[in-house]
């Protein structure tokens, strides 16, 4: 299935988890992919295990220079690009009562601020008739404990994701979010959890979800590549939750 065909996705935090997932969907469906990460032995083994049609940039998404040479890269590499997926990001917790300026302001660089502007600075390199993807989360509308910063930086990328599409639609270019629910990445051993914690948690909140367990990272990866490709080309300026079911369970 050559879906995208000649066409070329970036895709940000690609060397792992959805990134990743998503990156091996694209170049499945014919696409040429650049994925990217902050750590430069796992963006070279990613790239090596996806294949030729990968491109792995070691980017730090955090430092507006890094950006720049992330899209002065590609832009030398394949000149244009037709896909930009937004999904590198920071997942860290803490109560309202003791969060850091530290703590808000590791969250809020890499969330919003660096989503932000490697939103904008792709822009210029990005076709007409394009699709913007942003990975968001169920956190920002979901009162969790702890969550206080990651949420409102998902909060605002989702505000983001609006006026985006509305500013861009002279371009032709689609601008949506995908926003998982849980979803078994590596993410959970980053937390400074136990593998017991790790398990005891995935159970506990497996018992809301409706469909019964946690998502699978090819899942988001195709709900993903749905959004960028033709048959989701009357969906624009929205979020698609994709969550098993947790955000409507009222009952557990």
């Amino acid at each position: 299935m050559n879906t995208f065909q000649n066409k070329v996705a970036v895709i940000t935090g690609g060397n792992s988890g959805i990134g990743y997932a998503t990156a091996a969907d694209f170049i499945a469906k014919g696409a040429q992919v650049v994925i990217t990460g902050r750590n430069e032995a796992s963006v070279k083994e990613a790239a090596e295990k996806l294949g030729v049609a990968a491109t792995g940039i070691v980017s730090d998404q955090g430092k507006l220079g890094s950006i720049d040479a992330l899209v002065s890269e590609v832009k030398a590499k394949f000149g244009k690009i037709d896909v930009l997926f937004l999904n590198a990001g920071v997942a860290a917790f803490s109560p309202v009562a003791s969060a850091t300026e530290e703590h808000y302001d590791a969250i809020m660089d890499l969330n919003v601020k660096g989503v932000y502007f490697t939103a904008q600075k792709f822009l210029p390199i990005l076709n007409d008739g394009g699709s913007v993807i942003f990975n968001t989360s169920v956190n920002a509308s979901l009162a969790m404990a702890n969550s206080s910063v990651y949420a409102a930086s998902k909060a605002a990328v989702l505000a983001i994701n609006k006026v985006l599409a509305f500013e861009l639609a002279s371009r032709r270019i689609r601008v949506n979010a995908v926003s998982p629910g849980p979803i078994a990445t590596p993410l959970y051993g980053k937390l400074g959890l136990s593998q017991q914690e790790v398990d005891g948690f995935g159970s506990a909140l497996g018992q809301k979800i409706l469909v019964g367990r946690f998502g699978q990272a090819e899942e988001i990866a195709k709900t993903v590549t749905f959004l960028a490709s033709a048959d989701g080309g009357f969906i624009n300026g929205t979020e698609i939750t994709a969550d098993g079911g947790l955000t409507v369970n009222g009952v557990l």
